[in-house]
């Protein structure tokens, strides 16, 4: 599989058939993000329990609408991040956010990023970038505002 082209087939069928879509009840917080350069929005819920210093990540669920790439990152990224606690998602989502701003000089690690390794093709469009970025900083913001400590991610 070349992962290094803009579409691959993970994408696609992300896209087609997106995992955890569709927003659902209980959540602590609802957040809501729009990339003014393409139009791709989405809004996205987060429920939180466990440990108040390191809660886990009990759902993810979103809206997604726009470009094949934001809703295959909106899908990967909640696949990869429920079940997992704030700590272990952290190292994730800073390499994707490094990966994603290389402008294709660094490849991903396909041991952190599960699927969403087939994302970092748009690295080299830096109008993609924030296609991919959108639903990792919705998701960001969302654990923020539901009160969970999320240092150091940029994503």
């Amino acid at each position: 599989m070349d992962l290094t082209s803009l579409y691959t087939d993970i994408v696609f069928e992300h896209d087609k058939r997106p995992l955890h879509a569709g927003l659902r009840e209980p959540y602590e917080a609802e957040v809501h993000h729009v990339n003014p350069t393409c139009g791709d929005e989405i809004t996205l819920r987060v429920h939180l329990a466990g440990d108040p210093e390191d809660p886990r990540i009990e759902d993810v669920s979103y809206d997604a609408t726009g470009c094949a790439m934001s809703r295959a990152s909106a899908s990967t990224m909640s696949d990869l991040v429920i079940g997992r606690t704030l700590r272990e998602i952290e190292p994730v989502s800073e390499h994707m956010d490094a990966v994603m701003h290389s402008r294709g000089r660094e490849e991903g690690d396909e041991d952190l990023l599960g699927d969403a390794v087939a994302l970092v093709g748009a690295s080299k469009f830096p109008n993609r970038v924030k296609c991919v970025l959108m639903s990792w900083k919705a998701l960001h913001a969302a654990v923020i505002e539901a009160g969970g400590p999320l240092e150091g991610a940029r994503a």
